[in-house]
């Protein structure tokens, strides 16, 4: 069965925190708890307003990946919280690819002409795809004013949408 996109309803909280705290602390080693991000406590409140939004990927019913777009100032919004499950990763499944494709699509139908995100430096395999999907890394003096930093991020990348 392929893997389906849709925007994050309240009743995937409980997987998409799961999925999301199980990727930060023991696949990757981040030592981030589900209180380090509210955010995760509130997608629709924080996410799913003006032009942002959260997706999560399915398997049926089982997530197995997520992103989100914070809308933060007129035309520009991060990108946040995109996991995605080590059996759905890779272009074979392209689970991964159809959630940036999502996002980017959404992006454009509401006017946002910049995406930036930050991340850290043990997801290399992230920092390829972002780059492979037109994302530059840049400096975190160069991220726009308004961006939403978050503590444990050391690289950063923008994303500029025709």
């Amino acid at each position: 069965m392929p893997v389906t996109i849709r925007p994050y309803e309240k009743r995937d909280q409980e997987h998409v925190n799961a999925m999301i705290l199980w990727s930060q602390n023991v696949e990757f080693g981040v030592p981030v708890t589900i209180d380090d991000q509210p955010d995760l406590l509130d997608v629709a409140g924080v996410y799913q307003q003006g032009a942002g939004n959260f997706w999560v990927a399915l398997d049926g019913e089982v997530v197995v990946g997520s992103i989100g777009l914070l809308a933060y100032a007129r035309g520009e919004a991060a990108l946040r919280k995109m996991f995605v499950l080590a059996a759905y990763r890779g272009g074979a499944h392209g689970t991964a690819a159809a959630l940036l494709a999502t996002l980017l699509g959404w992006a454009r139908e509401h006017e946002i002409r910049t995406v930036c995100l930050g991340t850290v430096d043990v997801l290399r395999a992230a920092h390829r795809f972002y780059a492979k999907n037109g994302f530059v890394e840049i400096a975190q003096e160069s991220l726009p004013l308004a961006f939403p930093r978050v503590p444990v991020d050391t690289k950063f990348y923008r994303h500029d949408l025709p």
